[in-house]
């Protein structure tokens, strides 16, 4: 291999991955030559494999000398891959970092089309099941529509841009990028992992490309996603959505001041004007939610560049405290009237859900994150 190319590394997290690699490894290799800008290496992260995975890479060393073995404690694939990660940044000093899995699902013919795309612009290549082209023919309609929903939930509660295949495992990243990122905060389980490193190396200013794949279903071994993964994962999305708990320190304290505002105009009107309550609380509501919208407009979300006009904005925002409304009053009346619950505690709950929907719902309609900065691009490739 020439001493003046440049580098890529294939970082490959197994565990009981054995029959599999014996088959794998060598696919990887034959796109070698295929590949004529970058010197090819493969860093196996094996987890202690029982099945003797850590022995079948070994024995093929000799064979291939891009091939490398960096062994742990089973601890999660993205502990795995922040691992197998920092590794490579340091002893291997790659420009390219590809993510795959070891099971045969990913196939190695697109490694080449991958550092292409790479060389020309995109720093995040990723292989794409959802996008025109790409495909899952063997999955089951639930784990069709698992997917499905869980990418939904990724870009609309979780706040990612319009990426059709967030938890994709398939993926080219420069290595540039990567050094921006902080992984040590990072969720460690499979879908939880690919989709924090999403967020972050967008977060880091990516250029994404998605690329069609075909996802067959593995042929050796057992799908290692469990019930702990799934769990995770739906609390990815919120750790996700706040992760930049700047905005929404700020939008807790316009509710605060919010809170403040109703209160005291229906102190002035009920008690200083001798207005009744069902003339006072109304009035009083409009003008916390008008104080609400100007201060979020400007203090908030101040930074967005949104394609809706203000008269647009108010109008969601005024929609959106609505619908939150109706979440808070709907808690309220499950908790107390069905379970039981003090009512004072189950408002607090709904008061809770309904930030939380009032948050979401503002952040990603009213006022839309996607347009705040074009610090990315997305792009796809078609058939």
């Amino acid at each position: 291999m020439g001493s003046n190319r440049k580098r890529m590394c294939i970082v490959l997290p197994t565990f009981n991955e054995s029959e599999n690699l014996k088959v794998l490894l060598p696919q990887i290799f034959q796109e070698a030559d295929r590949i004529t800008s970058h010197e090819l290496h493969v860093l196996v992260v094996d987890d202690n494999s029982p099945d003797g995975t850590a022995d079948t890479v070994r024995g093929l060393m000799d064979r291939f000398a891009g091939l490398h073995l960096l062994s742990g404690e089973k601890q999660g694939l993205g502990e795995a891959y922040k691992r197998g990660m920092a590794h490579a940044l340091e002893h291997l000093a790659p420009d390219l970092i590809m993510q795959m899995d070891a099971d045969l699902q990913h196939s190695p013919s697109l490694i080449p089309l991958f550092v292409s795309l790479a060389e020309n612009g995109f720093s995040l290549v990723i292989g794409s099941r959802f996008v025109l082209g790409g495909s899952t023919p063997d999955f089951s309609f639930k784990r069709k529509m698992l997917s499905r929903v869980g990418n939904w939930m990724l870009r609309f509660l979780g706040g990612m841009p319009p990426i059709r295949d967030c938890t994709s495992g398939f993926r080219c990243i420069q290595a540039d990028l990567l050094r921006q990122c902080d992984l040590s905060q990072l969720s460690t389980r499979g879908y939880s992992f690919q989709s924090s490193l999403l967020f972050e190396l967008i977060r880091n200013g990516a250029r994404v490309i998605e690329v069609p794949i075909t996802f067959a279903d593995r042929r050796i071994g057992e799908s290692k996603l469990s019930l702990e993964d799934q769990v995770e994962f739906l609390l990815n999305v919120f750790r996700i959505r706040f992760r930049k708990s700047e905005e929404f320190i700020k939008f807790l304290l316009v509710g605060a001041s919010g809170v403040a505002v109703n209160l005291g105009f229906y102190v002035l009107f009920s008690r200083g004007m001798g207005l009744p309550l069902e003339v006072a609380s109304p009035i009083a509501i409009e003008i916390s939610i008008i104080s609400n919208f100007l201060l979020n407009n400007a203090f908030t979300f101040g930074k967005r560049a949104s394609a809706n006009g203000l008269k647009k904005r108010f109008l969601r925002f005024h929609l959106v405290a609505g619908a939150a409304g109706v979440v808070n009053f709907s808690v309220l009346l499950l908790l107390a009237k069905s379970f039981g619950m003090w009512d004072i505690a189950a408002n607090l709950a709904g008061i809770a859900c309904a930030t939380l929907v009032n948050y979401v719902l503002n952040s990603r309609w009213t006022w839309k994150e996607l347009e705040e900065k074009g610090a990315f691009a997305i792009d796809r490739v078609k058939d």
